[in-house]
């Protein structure tokens, strides 16, 4: 399976969003800026996420976008659904209502069912709070450091 830019970056964004929304609604423009993502993309990956229900918003001039659930209750499926549509890796025909020829003797159709069982798994099971989390220590971890003079005698 191979996603597109649509749910790489669909997801970069709800992260941000999830992320500065807590106090009040984010801008795109904002957003855009702190994922380098052109403005009108954004916008064109915010509406399918407010279609899914994922994302509100909210209009004037303290407007923009929040959440529309809880970060522990939406799930990185439930985005990446929203912007790519099926996450299946194969489409197997044996398990489709076409059908297939040799479905019976084709033992292969096992291998597609448990690479897309666990794709589902994975992304069912993780969550944009946990996601947060992992970027507010990123965020940590690579700020500048300020000095420490505390334990340093005055030369001077």
């Amino acid at each position: 399976m191979k996603l597109s830019t649509k749910g790489r970056y669909g997801l970069r964004a709800i992260i941000d969003l999830a992320q500065y929304s807590e106090q009040e609604a984010v801008s795109i423009s904002s957003i855009a800026q702190r994922q380098n993502i052109s403005e009108s993309y954004l916008e064109q990956l915010v509406a399918k996420l407010k279609k899914a229900g994922l994302v509100m918003s909210t209009r004037g001039a303290q407007g923009g976008y929040r959440l529309a659930r809880s970060a522990d209750e939406v799930s990185v499926g439930d985005v990446l659904r929203a912007l790519e549509g099926n996450l299946e890796a194969v489409v197997c025909s044996a398990q489709t209502d076409e059908g297939c020829q040799g479905a019976d003797l084709c033992v292969t159709k096992y291998v597609w069912q448990k690479i897309n069982e666990s794709i589902a798994k994975t992304v069912d099971e993780m969550m944009l709070s946990q996601l947060v989390e992992e970027s507010k220590k990123a965020q940590q971890k690579n700020a500048p450091r300020q000095p420490d003079y505390s334990n340093r005698s005055c030369l001077g």
